[in-house]
């Protein structure tokens, strides 16, 4: 497999590179989750980067607050996700802290930083859930098959260096008319091209995968799913790429 460098958005000793065959945009030498010093230094880097990641302002946050200010969409996912997963068990794979999914939905979750996961482990047994510490991919094959109503992957693809194992684990823990919540930087964004290598979906070591709504359907159909656009009109435009994916009918 051949892959050209994407020089102008590399950065120090990290490699993004582009893959020839199926134009998926990667981080080429992640640091493996150990070396993360078990995920802690999530928060360090997001704070560092947010200093290098700054550009002009965002087109993506002009459209999305004309959005809510025309009440076509809310900042709080809760009553929306409640929708889609109707009150069910729900895992939230690289939850933090916790309360990303509230009662009446039972929450469950995934948590690669030793703090963060006791927080979430704390809040969602409370609630009749509990949260797992580790990385994605590992940690969601211990639940049980067809055991979720629905799965939020937010702002957490984006990190994971196996996709395909965390999203066959995902299909194989979800119920059949369950569905999977993804939020990932939108690497097709105009916002991306105008900005360039300040573009804020940039943070190095931590951002391991760059998408594209192509690229993202081709990982979600290899783990058989389909995938349906969530914030179609804005797309184009929008600094995030979300998705719901449906398990493909066997």
């Amino acid at each position: 497999m051949t892959c050209t460098p994407e020089k102008a958005y590399s950065r120090d000793t990290w490699q993004i590179v582009t893959c020839d065959n199926c134009k998926m945009t990667y981080l080429r030498n992640p640091v493996a989750n150990e070396a993360l010093g078990q995920g802690d230094d999530r928060e360090k880097t997001f704070v560092a980067n947010g200093e290098i990641s700054k550009g002009p302002t965002s087109l993506s946050l002009m459209i999305s607050n004309l959005l809510q200010r025309f009440g076509l969409t809310h900042r709080d996912k809760h009553d929306q996700f409640r929708t889609w997963f109707k009150d069910g068990k729900v895992l939230d794979v690289g939850c933090g802290p916790g309360g990303r999914i509230r009662s009446p939905m039972t929450p469950f979750g995934i948590e690669l930083s030793r703090s963060l996961y006791e927080k979430a482990d704390k809040m969602m047994r409370t609630q009749g859930g509990y949260c797992l510490h580790g990385a994605g991919a590992e940690a969601i094959e211990k639940f049980e098959a067809s055991f979720f109503s629905g799965i939020v992957m937010h702002s957490y693809l984006e990190r994971e260096t196996n996709v395909s194992r965390v999203l066959k684990g995902a299909h194989r823990t979800l119920k059949d008319d369950g569905l999977v919540y993804v939020r990932v930087p939108n690497y097709g964004s105009l916002n991306r091209r105008m900005i360039g290598p300040k573009w804020g979906g940039f943070r190095y070591p931590d951002h391991v995968n760059y998408f594209t709504l192509k690229s993202l359907t081709q990982a979600a159909r290899s783990a058989g799913f389909f995938t349906r656009v969530v914030n179609k009109i804005t797309l184009p435009f929008d600094d995030y790429l979300t998705v719901l994916l449906k398990k493909v009918a066997t």
